[in-house]
């Protein structure tokens, strides 16, 4: 009771193995791989425990902002837009991202944690909110040369960047090589271990892959409990998970 256990069938013993599987991979495991090594008996109920299992790996913004220096960029995921069905391409020509993909914001700590978030589209004032809402006043930000982060040095206590169009990716202590990596991973694990992901469901693989990234540096089975412990207050039911 009270944890995204709740209602579930599938035993107790599977739900640990798939939590250490998802923890202990670094790009991620398919919902059809879940179901074939814990023998689940369809692919929805090996999906649903993957998407659940993804809602407790959410994170807090109560435990703490994120401070020191703080590297900030934005993202774009998605398919080839030519290689879309035409009923897919219809409903992506508004989006503002390029080529009809999702944008994805993120902050990294430098050496630190990371928070990804799902946009509808990527503007000033979007980007502002969500700093504001993450990232301590005292911070250092570390952006690209991007006109988004104008003025930021008036909000936080410093803020730099580095010029990628002129090719000028690093300056001293000046880059965002943290958060190229995330995306990397981010991107890879997407291509790699699920192929497709949908805009509906994108939220929660961040939420995944911001986790395993800010238990990096502990082992499998601290960065597993860890995600076990964060299950309780937590529910995720079937009709919300269709319902995106």
């Amino acid at each position: 009771m009270g944890t995204i256990f709740h209602g579930s069938h599938i035993p107790l013993r599977k739900w640990v193995i798939a939590f250490h599987m998802m923890c202990s991979s670094k790009k991620g495991v398919s919902a059809l791989q879940l179901q074939r090594n814990l023998g689940l008996g369809s692919y929805k109920s090996a999906w649903h425990m993957a998407h659940r299992i993804r809602h407790a790996m959410d994170s807090d913004p109560l435990k703490g902002l994120l401070a020191g220096t703080v590297e900030a960029d934005e993202t774009y995921v998605g398919g080839k837009f030519n290689n879309m069905h035409r009923s897919e391409r219809a409903k992506k020509t508004n989006k503002r991202g390029p080529g009809g993909k999702t944008p994805v914001f993120a902050l990294v700590e430098r050496d630190g944690r990371a928070h990804a978030r799902v946009m509808s589209n990527v503007s000033a004032a979007n980007v502002r909110a969500v700093m504001a809402e993450r990232v301590d006043p005292s911070a250092c930000i570390m952006t690209d040369e991007s006109r988004l982060y104008d003025g930021l040095d008036k909000v936080f206590a410093d803020h730099d960047s580095v010029n990628h169009s002129v090719g000028e990716y690093v300056r001293g202590d000046v880059h965002t090589s943290s958060i190229d990596s995330f995306f990397a991973l981010l991107k890879r694990g997407i291509t790699g271990a699920f192929h497709h992901v949908s805009e509906e469901h994108l939220h929660r693989y961040c939420n995944e892959f911001a986790f395993r990234w800010n238990y990096r540096k502990s082992t499998d089975g601290e960065r597993t409990r860890a995600a076990l412990k964060a299950t309780v207050g937590k529910r995720l039911s079937y009709r919300a998970t269709v319902g995106g």
